[in-house]
């Protein structure tokens, strides 16, 4: 979807539908609903009268103008109650109505930016919200589908600036928006690709490429490498696929030289059957996604590349597929990792965590300013915090409190489980330093506590996206299927830094 922003008024708009966003206890309409009204003879406010509209979260109306406007169509939508409207609650209407127009058949649409009397917030975050809302609704994988897909698609939206007066700073907004937006699709995009398809080598293939396109430095290490490192994690979480593992690490030099980079770490299994501690069959096609954390990574590197942000950011992705084999890894079997610590592997399922250490510890050899780790790495996630909340632990509190304040930003919001020294007492081994489970009680905390021994003395934050990486259905925003919740946190994250340097 391309989307662009003009100054223009929404009566004078050539476009085939026009939405208007409305909060359900407004006593008059607002200023930029006023002139459609009049130009339709008060129809707008017959409906809102009749009930027929009464403003509800994400409720929609069309009206047909019948000539009465340039616009073929009215599409209303509705935002709830004024004193609770957000950036968010705009974006989920935009996403909500992306995927109305897609309905009535129209290509196009327009819809002006609400004023101050709609939604308190800066024009420019407004623009980026609803850019972001739209082309996340408009989201659809069909890359399988036999014949292509010939249902309509939404290819444009124009976003009306009534009154403005900073244009520029409005077109930088939607640069942000479509950039982040983009991000998120590109990393469904890789999560939705089996797994015979998006193996290790593939994900490398895809890290090569964006390489090639922003002209990045790229270093992939393959099982030798990784071998001659002595990266004990990645290489027992490998031995029982075929597939190569493939130790991934992309690198974009948008700041000083002086400045110490972002690195971002993520969990990229490509398929997590459970190892030798084998999963349930039942919904184990979603471990195509368990390598949303290392999509997310790349996605967010590539942001950063497109909006030439001045930041260093170094984007790590241990990658591999996790399956039983004859030369698999067995539960008691123990494995030394990248920083020399021994690792007592007593489930085979907790993986994830055993490709982060070698991650973390490669990350932390590069002294950077901060080291930021997303993962979807436990169930226990799942059950703590269900599927509006990420996970959060670290070791800096301005480091979370920047990761707090960048996912109320982007509508991923996070929440903050504690990292207490005494959860490590159930990681203890009789036979190495530590096992790789915890136990039945607090598995998000001791798989974060795990995490923990390998980062040293840098700043850190772990991101536990398996409660929000997977919708069983459609929602505003969100496509069925892997949703690359998290990419848009990142992606912000990366943003607010730039704005200010360290």
């Amino acid at each position: 979807m391309q989307c662009r922003v003009k100054a223009g008024e929404s009566i004078k708009e050539t476009t085939e539908a026009l939405v208007l966003v409305g909060c359900e206890d407004e006593r008059a309409l607002p200023a930029v609903h006023r002139a459609v009204d009049k130009a339709l003879g008060g129809h707008l406010r017959d409906v809102r009268s009749s009930g027929e509209f009464t403003g509800t979260p994400r409720q929609s109306v069309v009206m047909h103008t019948r000539g009465a406007l340039p616009a073929k169509r009215v599409l209303l939508m509705g935002l709830g109650k004024k004193r609770d409207v957000t950036l968010d609650g705009i974006r989920q209407a935009m996403g909500e109505a992306a995927k109305r127009v897609r309905q009535l058949g129209a290509r196009a649409f327009a819809a002006p930016l609400p004023g101050a009397d709609v939604v308190r917030a800066p024009a420019a975050d407004v623009a980026q919200a609803m850019v972001e809302g739209a082309m996340l609704g408009n989201y659809r994988f069909t890359s399988y589908r036999s014949g292509g897909d010939k249902s309509p698609t939404v290819r444009a939206m124009t976003l009306l600036a009534e009154r403005a007066t900073r244009m520029s700073g409005l077109h930088a907004a939607v640069r942000r928006g479509e950039v982040s937006a983009g991000a998120t699709a590109f990393a469904r995009d890789l999560c939705n690709h089996p797994a015979n398809v998006m193996t290790p080598s593939r994900v490398a293939r895809e890290a090569r490429a964006i390489a090639k396109d922003f002209k990045l430095k790229l270093t992939v290490l393959d099982r030798k490498d990784q071998e001659k490192r002595r990266m004990g994690g990645l290489l027992g979480v490998s031995r029982g696929s075929q597939e190569m593992p493939q130790f991934i690490i992309l690198e974009y030099a948008g700041g000083r030289k002086s400045q110490r980079p972002v690195a971002l770490v993520g969990k990229t299994v490509t398929f997590d059957s459970g190892g030798i501690s084998l999963k349930p069959s039942e919904n184990m096609e979603q471990m195509k996604a368990d390598m949303t954390g290392g999509a997310e990574v790349l996605a967010a590197v590539r942001a950063a590349a497109q909006l030439r942000l001045p930041v260093n950011v170094v984007g790590i992705l241990p990658a591999t597929e996790n399956m039983p084999g004859g030369r698999a890894t067995k539960p008691g079997d123990i494995l030394t990792m990248l920083n020399g610590a021994t690792v007592e592997v007593q489930n085979t399922d907790a993986e994830g965590r055993l490709i982060l250490a070698d991650g973390l510890a490669y990350a932390a050899r590069l002294k950077p300013a901060c080291i930021v780790d997303v993962a979807t790495l436990t169930g226990a996630c799942i059950v703590a915090l269900g599927q509006f909340a990420i996970g959060m632990m670290g070791n800096d509190g301005a480091l979370k409190a920047a990761f707090t304040n960048a996912g109320e930003q982007a509508g991923e919001r996070v929440w903050e489980m504690p990292l207490w020294e005494e959860y490590f007492e159930q990681l203890k081994s009789d036979v190495a330093d530590m096992r790789n489970i915890g136990g039945r009680g607090a598995g998000m905390i001791t798989a974060g506590m795990f995490l923990s021994r390998f980062v040293g003395e840098c700043p850190w934050v772990h991101l536990d996206i398996a409660s929000t990486d997977w919708s069983a259905s459609e929602r505003p925003c969100i496509a069925k299927g892997p949703t690359a919740a998290g990419t848009r946190l990142l992606v912000q994250f990366l943003i607010n830094r730039a704005e200010r340097p360290r």
